[in-house]
């Protein structure tokens, strides 16, 4: 019993703030700003959102955001497949060295380092662009996707690739028509966990794309958002709605299709 309860309460205590900011995107404002807590909207109103859609620059930082997050998680997929694959299959010094390497790299904490990056992307002249932001944004999930898809190579059955090879498959071949298949469960989870590392990032962006209304994504957007009387937070809290939905979209989308397991992978063929 007892664990049911805390998982219950966990849940609550975990799900309530998300719920708290969908139903304050809906509450008229008198709502809002009452003295007693309104637990439930009672006359639902879709002013905030026209509010935070209205807003200078808003989709502009939209675009900005998913085009910095989707080539970011892109980029990192396309080299962490090649990278994943040589640290699963082939055997080369300094093997061992490149994973702890990865490790290295994934436990290091990016907000040391922001100073180190600002002077780069400064000396290069690329303040307020989109490339330096995206460069990094794959950087910071390299080592995580590399390190996971590396589990998910070393899983398939190096059979089915040496199967394949003697076919008449050559080894990119076999690659792609045996071992990519089945790589779609890791690809998956690793593209959820990049896209919304990428999405939430919000020290680097500060740092290097501070003009208003340039290269500059949504969470810095949020950060800054006023209205001209000050805090309106039923705007603030519809635009943190929707810049939540893109997350819950992809979340629901790529659960559907990752319930196959590797060995379903492998009968499919």
């Amino acid at each position: 019993m007892w664990p049911n309860v805390t998982a219950v309460v966990l849940f609550v205590v975990c799900v309530f703030p998300v719920y708290w900011m969908f139903s304050t995107a809906f509450k008229p404002t008198g709502d809002i700003i009452s003295e007693t807590p309104v637990w439930f909207p009672t006359d639902v109103t879709f002013e905030h959102f026209r509010t935070a859609t209205d807003a200078d620059h808003f989709w502009t930082y939209v675009r900005n955001s998913l085009t910095v997050t989707c080539l970011a998680v892109l980029f990192s997929l396309v080299i962490a497949l090649a990278g994943s694959f040589a640290l699963a299959r082939m055997r080369f010094r300094g093997r061992r060295g490149f994973v702890i390497g990865f490790m290295l790299a994934q436990m290091a904490p990016w907000e040391v380092m922001v100073i180190a990056i600002y002077m780069i992307v400064r000396d290069a002249s690329m303040l307020n662009s989109l490339v330096p932001l995206t460069a990094f944004y794959m950087m910071m999930i390299l080592p995580f996707t590399v390190l996971t898809l590396r589990g998910f190579v070393a899983a398939v059955p190096k059979e089915l690739e040496e199967s394949a090879m003697v076919d008449g498959c050559t080894r990119a071949q076999a690659f792609r028509r045996v071992i990519l298949p089945l790589l779609a469960p890791g690809l998956m989870s690793t593209s959820m966990f990049g896209f919304i590392t990428a999405w939430n990032e919000f020290p680097l962006v500060l740092v290097l794309n501070k003009e208003a209304g340039g290269a500059q994504t949504l969470p810095l957007w949020l950060s800054s958002f006023q209205t001209q009387f000050g805090d309106d937070w039923g705007a603030t809290m519809a635009a943190s709605s929707l810049f939540a939905v893109p997350i819950l979209i992809l979340f629901v989308f790529l659960q559907r299709r990752a319930v196959s397991g590797l060995t379903a992978g492998a009968v499919k063929g």
